[in-house]
């Protein structure tokens, strides 16, 4: 028996329980940061020393949190199911929790890459310093996504929602594209859980269900059900 397939989009929501800052606090600032300043292609050719730093002290603090038991639960649901992870976040708590099908949109922090060749991508574990240099001799920078850049996975998460028999979403505002249109490639028929307390402003369809609850708590309620229901 096949199992049923079900795809999950998780934004910054999970990982705050797990004590990392996120993208969008208080008045557009990041850790003190305009956002632009540290991650927009302005802000690197502006600043490329303080957009490092930036993100190596995101590295950094990698190192001090761990997954929460949204992350685990989401990792139990594989026992069941055929499950994907789409996330908007750039941690590695999903690999941690012991995932293993995930895309990460908006980039990773663990790796790096050429400023020039976005093929030329690094696995790394500490930080990135001016005159680190790719294999075509140009400067190393964080392997992110940043706004106004294009989001080079979309259309695999695209296709992979089209015949999503289930759709969690957690922990995401749903105000970012185009990781906020995914929804809209759903199946008509798909089950479509939506988990965040503060309950992001979605077109009603059938079979579209809001769960209130921070991640840690909702999550677990939602693969509790889905594991009963398999």
């Amino acid at each position: 028996m096949n199992k049923k397939k079900v795809i999950v989009l998780t934004g910054a929501g999970i990982s705050q329980e797990s004590g990392i800052s996120t993208f969008r606090d208080a008045n557009g600032l990041w850790e003190n940061h305009d956002i632009q300043e540290v991650a927009s292609p302005l802000g690197w050719k502006k600043n490329p020393e303080l957009v490092l730093k930036f993100y190596n002290q995101r590295r950094a603090q990698l190192k001090e949190v761990e997954p929460n038991a949204a992350h685990f639960a989401l990792k139990k649901l594989e026992e069941k199911y055929e499950v994907y992870i789409v996330t908007q976040n750039v941690d590695d708590l999903h690999e941690r929790a012991g995932s293993s099908r995930i895309i990460h949109l908006h980039g990773e922090l663990k790796k790096a890459r050429s400023e020039k060749d976005t093929g030329l991508i690094y696995e790394i574990d500490g930080d990135i310093n001016p005159g680190d240099k790719a294999g075509d001799g140009a400067q190393l920078r964080p392997h992110i996504v940043w706004f106004g850049e294009e989001v080079p996975l979309i259309s695999q998460a695209y296709d992979l929602i089209q015949d999503a028999d289930i759709v969690l979403i957690i922990g995401t505002s749903m105000v970012v594209y185009p990781a906020a249109g995914l929804i809209d490639f759903a199946p008509k028929n798909a089950t479509i859980y939506i988990i965040d307390p503060n309950k992001p402003g979605v077109h009603s369809r059938r079979n579209l269900s809001f769960i209130t609850e921070k991640a840690t708590t909702g999550v677990v309620a939602v693969v509790d059900k889905l594991m009963n229901e398999a």
